[in-house]
């Protein structure tokens, strides 16, 4: 075994921020790993480039990332590789929690973090090992075809032994991509719809200031390409993230970039002043609802008060806001709806994601949905965000369906573009034009599957 082919497979085409790729690091990452053992390596992010299959053909090795949404993509992928003969690999989070189903498209599927389990299998296959029954977090067939799942693996205790993704192996990448770093893994809070605990943990986990310096100074250094940190809470340790901050103050690492994190930030004044300090920063915020039933539905932790202080506050040090919300609790109406969208639009936020609440296999709400029996059906594509794919209480499926989209259109609406542009902000002004094009465009594309809903 010398050769492995890693893809990532392609988000759905509804998403308006599929413009903006970002990788999901574990492929990345994970050639990385491999290309350092020795392994010739190439990674295939499908949103990037198509992959090329002359290489693939060549591969001793296929491993294959996906969501749930991508599930039905990356298993007609899995399939067609297996016919030519290329065993294959199944990671990411749907594999992680639907392994049965990805065994039926793949050799071996890896649940939860691949670091591990991945090198370890390479090595036994590339040993000739006939089971890896040793393996753990790894699930396979055994010769009489029947479902192995080795008990689960633990997760990474130290992140600072991980290298840094090497985006040099990703076919097509350009250091003008959008560049993704991760400074720690794990989540405190355990939301209903979210999937980071149970994929990641309940406890945080971070790199070392050191670590996560040395990788935006090697970043700048060859591209000024914007910056998305992915950790699900950027400020989950304020003295951290404030030291993070402070270096890249003090060494000019001053780029376009975004981080996610919560409401409450607005407490930490001194954090406010870093962030506003730090470079166009525009902070990503999980506000979810302006509804205080929805956000206890949604098992939140927040109140309503925390996303109006945030505003205000991120506001008086000029730091931009991407407000996220997720509609279809069972306290949702379209008036609380409409609400949110208002809140969103009246307090100037800069851009915004309303999301269609999705239960996701190995979350709290998909095990409450599929045991009351309210999932509509399990075609995946649907489970994007964007589609209602549940019996919903209190609004109509249809109503719930088109409501975020007509939320958006008046979010990016002339008024949107026309506040950027006075303020020279060309960024935000460009992006509301373009999202108004593809809210329209959404509009149109989701009236069949509205009807269904009717039904």
């Amino acid at each position: 075994m010398k050769t492995i082919a890693f893809i990532e497979t392609r988000s759905p085409q509804s998403n308006i921020f599929r413009r903006f790729p970002i990788p999901r690091l574990g492929a990345v990452l994970l050639s990385t790993m491999l290309k350092q053992k020795g392994f010739e390596v190439k990674t295939f992010i499908e949103d990037i480039r198509k992959p090329d299959w002359s290489f693939i053909e060549r591969s001793d090795l296929l491993c294959i990332s996906t969501i749930t949404s991508t599930a039905h993509v990356a298993y007609a992928t899995a399939d067609r590789a297996r016919k030519l003969g290329i065993p294959v690999v199944m990671g990411g989070a749907h594999p992680t929690f639907m392994a049965a189903e990805a065994l039926q498209h793949a050799n071996f599927v890896i649940r939860g973090e691949g670091e591990i389990a991945l090198l370890q299998l390479v090595e036994s296959l590339k040993s000739g090992t006939p089971a890896p029954t040793s393996i753990k977090g790894l699930s396979y067939r055994d010769k009489a075809g029947n479902d192995v799942h080795n008990p689960q693996g633990e997760f990474v205790a130290d992140l600072d032994s991980l290298p840094d993704p090497d985006y040099r192996l990703v076919h097509g990448w350009r250091n003008s991509n959008i560049h993704p770093i991760a400074t720690s893994r794990g989540c405190a809070f355990n939301c209903r719809f979210c999937l980071v605990s149970p994929m990641f943990g309940r406890k945080y986990r971070f790199r070392s200031v050191e670590r996560v310096v040395g990788e935006l100074r090697r970043i700048s250094a060859v591209s000024r390409s914007p910056l998305f940190f992915v950790d699900d809470n950027f400020a989950a340790n304020k003295r951290r993230t404030k030291e993070i901050l402070r270096h890249m103050i003090a060494e000019g690492i001053k780029p376009r970039w975004s981080g996610m994190v919560r409401p409450d930030i607005y407490r930490d004044e001194e954090l406010l002043r870093l962030l506003a300090d730090s470079g166009k920063f525009t902070a990503s915020i999980g506000f979810e609802s302006m509804s205080a039933e929805a956000l206890k539905d949604y098992n939140k932790h927040q109140k309503v008060d925390d996303n109006l202080k945030c505003v205000t506050a991120m506001k008086a040090f000029g730091i931009k806001i991407h407000g996220m919300f997720v509609f279809g609790s069972d306290a949702d109406t379209v008036e609380t709806i409409r609400e949110s969208a208002e809140f969103a639009i009246s307090s100037g936020l800069d851009s915004v994601q309303f999301m269609i609440m999705t239960p996701l296999p190995g979350t709290a709400l998909y095990e409450d949905f599929k045991a009351t029996q309210r999932l509509l059906h399990t075609d995946w594509s649907k489970y994007d965000i964007n589609h209602v794919v549940y019996k919903t209480a209190t609004i109509k499926p249809q109503h719930l369906q088109v409501e975020p989209i007509k939320a958006m259109e008046r979010f990016y609406s002339f008024r949107h573009f026309w506040n950027h542009m006075k303020t020279l902000d060309l960024f935000y002004a460009g992006f509301g034009l373009y999202s108004r094009r593809m809210v329209k465009k959404a509009l149109k594309d989701i009236q069949g599957y509205a009807n269904y809903l009717k039904q």
